[in-house]
């Protein structure tokens, strides 16, 4: 028995076609991963179904009932929950209040009835296993505590359907797990989901069944166990697809960039040394400190002992000194760190040069566009006018923007924290070449990612991060998951020990 029929889905934007006579069904108690690269379709699609767009034809069958016209506060009332990639909470209010958003418990007059949310709050977390207090500021959070609170208010609305939208893309490897086991168990109760991620292994533990659109088009549907992962990516991408590693051995240059004694809120003394040219990948658990070290490294947070030298020169302070010495970074959770939402493609592009050159007063326009053009055409970025608002762009196409606000700079030494996140597996395979093609040219690039696999694709070097250390630094051929997982968790001395 479905829970969702969507029949015969069409939708365009002036004169670009999006969806075309796209058949979309979802079942009671069942796991539903909806695929395709950015661009394909799939937004568009749920977004038709949460009553952001209208649809130009077909229809919508939901629990048993038709809906010519949804909106959005009907398809939360009859049961449609809808947890976004991007974060959507409230940093100035607590970890109840955000739960509650829109819902509020309230006495006569408006006052809240603050004791019960709490208590409320409490009895949820602790009935999946979420440790959060309920009294916390959420812009005290972690990233992966706001991802854990977007889907519990989502659970909070008792939804008979919930759109998760890459959820675990701010998660550990046990956060994940504990997703995935509160997952099982409201499937079990009869819940279904709507489940969209780029992470092939997570869809094959996870999902029952699947669907690939591209191009705005259903190219094919099944179950997951008798689906091969290759062949649905080849599915979501096309004939273009190829299955191989994009790593390309380099002559590297003299150091450009070193660590001392280096230390701060969530790592100690780590010790490194990068050449010009050279790409090195910072991997391990969530809060292993590798993406501390990064922000560290571009004074994003403070550090409180060691040395970092750019070219030999110490450097220290706050961002704008980093800036100066030719640093750029790409920071985790574009919506919250990247996206400057009220601006243009081109303004995006521009405003890290606006920051350092302060003291010209005089935008040249013309001189922008030109040197956008050249950055727009170097890495691929598709979009239609540099006026569009950045927020028209997919997420690969908006993490391409955000490395040419740093290649505007002249930016030598790019750190690039979880470049991939949210990117489906087209746009990845171009920053990956994106990656090396810089690299070849000169630029010196640290990248952190929890996926090992692409550390193999394009670094030289990985370092790896246990509790705040470095656990290991692996030349590339060295580089492969079980050993880079065994120094992530500690088991190789707790082998040697034993």
């Amino acid at each position: 028995m479905n829970i969702l029929e969507m029949k015969d889905i069409s939708k365009s934007f002036d004169a670009n076609r999006v969806l075309h006579n796209v058949d979309f069904s979802v079942a009671v108690g069942e796991i539903h991963a909806l695929l395709g690269e950015n661009g394909a379709g799939k937004s568009t699609l749920l977004n038709i179904l949460a009553g952001v767009y209208p649809r130009d034809t077909g229809t919508i069958v939901f629990d048993g009932m038709t809906y010519p016209h949804p909106t959005i506060s009907q398809m939360e009332k009859v049961g449609v929950a809808f947890v976004h990639q991007e974060l959507n909470v409230v940093n100035d209010l607590t970890v109840s209040e955000n739960l509650f958003f829109n819902r509020e418990l309230t006495r006569p007059f408006g006052i809240l009835r603050a004791a019960e949310m709490i208590t409320q709050t409490h009895e949820l977390f602790e009935s999946l296993g979420v440790k959060l207090d309920p009294n916390r500021k959420v812009g005290e959070l972690k990233t992966s505590e706001k991802q854990l609170l977007e889907i519990c208010r989502a659970l909070h609305t008792d939804a008979k359907l919930l759109i998760l939208d890459e959820p675990t893309t701010a998660l550990g490897n046990d956060e994940i797990a504990h997703l995935f086991a509160i997952l099982r168990r409201l499937r079990a109760a009869g819940r279904s989901f709507i489940f969209v991620s780029h992470k092939m292994p997570e869809v094959f533990e996870i999902a029952d069944t699947y669907t690939v659109l591209r191009n705005g088009e259903l190219i094919s549907r099944g179950t997951i166990n008798e689906a091969v992962p290759i062949q649905i990516i080849k599915d979501m991408v096309g004939e273009h697809y190829a299955d191989k590693d994009v790593y390309l051995p380099r002559e590297l240059g003299d150091v450009v960039l070193e660590l001392r004694q280096f230390t701060g809120a969530g790592f100690r003394d780590v010790e490194l040394q990068v050449r010009r040219g050279e790409v090195i990948g910072f991997t391990g658990l969530a809060g292993s400190g590798a993406s501390e070290v990064m922000q560290a490294m571009f004074g994003a947070v403070p550090y409180s002992a060691g040395e970092i030298l750019i070219n030999g020169h110490k450097v220290h302070g706050e961002i704008p000194s980093f800036m100066r010495s030719q640093v750029g970074m790409l920071p985790t959770n574009r919506k919250e760190n990247s996206v400057i939402p009220d601006f243009s493609v081109l303004d995006n592009v521009v405003s890290a040069q606006h920051a350092l050159s302060g003291r010209q007063q005089v935008i040249r326009r013309v001189k922008e566009l030109v040197r956008y053009e050249a950055l727009k055409k170097r890495l691929n970025i598709r979009s239609q006018s540099p006026y569009d608002s950045i927020a028209s762009l997919s997420g690969g196409n908006q993490q391409k923007v955000f490395l040419a606000r740093w290649l505007n700079t002249d930016a030598k030494v790019l750190l690039l924290d979880n470049p991939t996140q949210g990117v489906d597996v087209g746009a990845k395979g171009e920053i990956y070449s994106q990656i090396l093609d810089l690299a070849s040219a000169g630029t010196t690039i640290l990248i952190n990612t929890l996926e090992i696999p692409e550390i193999m694709k394009v670094s030289d070097r990985c370092v790896v991060f246990y509790a705040g250390a470095v656990a290991a630094v692996l030349d590339h051929d060295q580089i492969n998951e079980h050993d880079v997982m065994a120094y992530s968790t500690n088991a190789l001395d707790s082998a040697d020990e034993e």
